[in-house]
């Protein structure tokens, strides 16, 4: 069974795609909250993400998934750079699997923790019966 990714795409990204022959290939998502390109992916392709990236699973519609951000950056670039969603792609993703690696590493280690004013709840914790 042939298997596939999805490429989300934004604004910037479609922009990217404009005048491409890839442009023909963008389905909505959601009623068309969100834009994607569906990239099937060959045989040797998916052995090679799948021993590579052990996170990277194939779900119950056969799409690849949980492959790092990285990977997914890569494979937009090489989209846009070979304007096709061909073997060529892959070819080009495959040969960058090294950074990828790298570059998924420094993801899993730095998840910055969101920067959220609780002052607010912090003096309610002063006085927790509220007065009438």
């Amino acid at each position: 069974m042939a298997h596939y990714m999805v490429v989300l795409l934004d604004d910037k990204r479609l922009n990217a795609l404009k005048g491409t022959g890839v442009e023909e290939k963008i389905v909505d998502l959601f009623g068309g909250a969100l834009k994607a390109i569906n990239i099937e992916v060959p045989e040797e392709a998916e052995k090679n993400i799948m021993a590579a990236f052990t996170s990277a699973r194939i779900d119950s519609r056969g799409a690849i998934t949980d492959v790092p951000v990285a990977f997914n950056r890569v494979l937009f670039e090489e989209i846009a750079k070979q304007k096709s969603i061909g073997p060529e792609v892959w070819n080009g993703v495959l040969a960058r699997v090294d950074e990828i690696k790298e570059a998924a590493a420094k993801e899993s280690e730095y998840l910055p923790s969101p920067d959220i004013d609780i002052s607010d709840i912090e003096e309610l914790q002063k006085e927790p019966h509220q007065k009438p």
